[in-house]
């Protein structure tokens, strides 16, 4: 079977999955992307050789405790304040000159909120006033398909200059450009039919997940380059592993719900 038959396999299931996890019902969203979770996970501690099955258990009542147990906001906000700020622990990473090693605490930490702390987010974006957005997580994930597609595309036709060879060489400005604005004009189109949020801020929010997708895409690609390893895994053929599919979501899920609270404030 050829390599592009593959991958056009692999993600017209994936994205069959999605559609029918969201339009099913709730549950279903909320126990495919803590599945989701696990197998990133099980994928990052492979990464950073991490050992034990301790951040399972702790992603696990975590997850459980914030999407079935936790409706104090200011948990939620701490919550989000201690995943934001590994995030940003991560982007003093991707930009260091230096050599980085992750000690047994740091690794479990950092996966913990990194990718589960992403994952809760995910599943909690979609919510709002006990009502279940399927048009709105479905905006989201449209709009990291046409970045990640475009600037795909872009790059492989026009693309020059790369973008940050040390880490991902492949990847090209123009093809990042392209993928940014081709994900503004989806955002705009989005507003006039999804009035949850205006258009504007349709495409204020898509300058927000493509920014972070982008650098959470970085992310895995230095910890893939530290580990040696051209995928996180093998369980999407063609595509690569799990964090390999979701890591831009993953990392951006944190960003979008602060934007998203933001907005509701403002409005």
């Amino acid at each position: 079977m050829s390599e592009i038959l593959r991958r056009s396999l692999t993600g017209a299931v994936y994205i069959i999955l999605l559609l029918s996890a969201v339009f099913l019902n709730s549950d279903a969203f909320d126990f495919l992307f803590m599945t989701f979770g696990l197998a990133c996970l099980y994928e990052y501690k492979k990464l950073v050789n991490l050992k034990g099955y301790h951040i399972f258990a702790a992603y696990l009542g975590l997850w459980w405790a914030f999407i079935y147990l936790v409706n104090d906001q200011r948990l939620i906000n701490l919550l989000m304040l201690i995943t934001i700020t590994v995030d940003i622990y991560l982007l003093f990473y991707l930009f260091s000159k230096k050599q980085k090693t992750f000690n047994t605490f740091q690794k479990f930490i950092v996966g913990l909120f990194y990718i589960g702390g992403g994952c809760i987010f995910l599943t909690m974006i979609p919510y709002k006033n006990d009502a279940f957005a399927k048009l709105l997580i479905m905006g989201i994930f449209i709009l990291i398909w046409v970045n990640d597609s475009f600037a795909y595309l872009v790059g492989k036709s026009i693309g020059r200059t790369k973008l940050f060879p040390a880490v991902s060489p492949k990847k090209t400005i123009e093809g990042t450009v392209g993928g940014f604005i081709f994900a503004l004009f989806a955002a705009y189109i989005m507003g006039t039919q999804e009035k949850l949020i205006t258009p504007w801020q349709w495409m204020l929010l898509a300058c927000v997940i493509v920014v972070a997708g982008s650098l959470g895409d970085l992310i895995e690609s230095k910890l893939k380059r530290a580990a040696g390893v051209k995928d996180s895994g093998a369980i999407l053929p063609g595509h690569g592993g799990m964090l390999d599919r979701l890591d831009s979501l993953v990392f951006a899920a944190p960003f979008t719900y602060l934007t998203l609270n933001l907005f509701s404030y403002v409005s």
